[in-house]
Formats: C-alpha cells, structure tokens, sequence
C-alpha cells in the first residue's frame, strides 16, 4: 500500500513540480485528515520536507503542499524520549513544528531519511537527539530495505532475549 501511495505522490504531485520524492510518512491531522510528511530533493538539489493533504474530490485523489521547509534550515530533530515506542518528535526550524507520526517506526524512518539526505547533499552538522542511534545508522546488522521492520526487529529479538532468560532456572 505504502508503495502505491509513494508512486501516486510522486507522480501527480511532485512529477509535475520537478521533484524527486525520496521518502513519506503519514502524520497525524486534525480529525479525518489525512496529511504526510515527504522528503523531496529539487533539481537543484535543494532538499524539501513537505507537508502533504491528500484529499478526495469527486473520486479523485488530490494532493497539496500545505507546508514546506528545506533541510538546510532544519537546525534540529527532537525524537521527545529515546527510550520509549513513542511516534511524536519535533522539528526544529525558525520555530518548532510538534508531528505524531502513524508509528515509531515511520519516525525512525523520517529521520533516517534526513539523514542521509543531509550526508548526500549538504554535509551539514544536523542535531538528531532523543533517538536511539542503532535504528539511525545504515551500518548496523539491524539494517535492511523494508526499513519500516527495523524497529520491530528489534524489539521482538529483545523480548525473545528476555523470554528465554526469564524461562532459565537459577542457580
């Protein structure tokens, strides 16, 4: 599903505006509204985070750019508690922007996106706090292409590490 939607982005709305669509999450909107988050890179290799309304008129699937920022302005992203499963994290600009990702997941996701992004076309030094870094890193055992399974991974290796402890008889 989450493919489709990326290609049906790229194509009716950042197609049109000469943007390559690197990465999207769904956030949280105010009551039945659906909105994203993407990473799009422009042809001047500017990067743009936008906030993204998809709307349904007549049956048809409209998107608008109700927001956007440039990564180069971005000074820092808050994850809010690197400890717990949480989907909330800031973002810093001129002002802080409060986001509720769809899952914890898809805010590792986004952030590991900036990140590379940043690395790729900007190389400047981008604050990420309040995330674990194992999860942010592409050189972790843990890495893999379905990157919305990292997190999960993860955390069921933990819980059968626990389980198997707690089954062992003590000494």
């Amino acid at each position: 599903m989450s493919s489709l939607l990326k290609e049906d982005l790229a194509k009716r709305l950042f197609g049109p505006l000469r943007r390559r669509l690197h990465e999207f999450i769904e956030v949280e909107g105010a009551g039945a509204e659906r909105l994203y988050l993407c990473a799009a890179v422009t042809k001047g290799e500017e990067v743009e985070i936008c906030m993204v309304k998809h709307l349904r008129v007549d049956r048809e699937e409209k998107y608008e750019i109700v927001e956007k920022w440039f990564l180069k302005d971005l000074e820092m992203i808050d994850g809010k508690e690197a400890d717990t499963d949480n989907p909330y994290f800031d973002m810093h600009f001129h002002k802080v922007y409060s986001m509720e990702a769809y899952s914890c997941a898809s805010k590792y996701t986004f952030a590991r996106t900036l990140n590379e992004l940043n690395e790729m076309y900007l190389k400047k030094d981008l604050k990420i706090v309040n995330f674990d870094n194992t999860y942010l890193n592409d050189d972790s055992f843990w890495s893999s292409n379905n990157r919305d399974c990292l997190v999960l991974m993860r955390i069921c290796f933990y819980a059968s590490n626990l389980l198997c402890l707690s089954l062992c008889p003590l000494s």
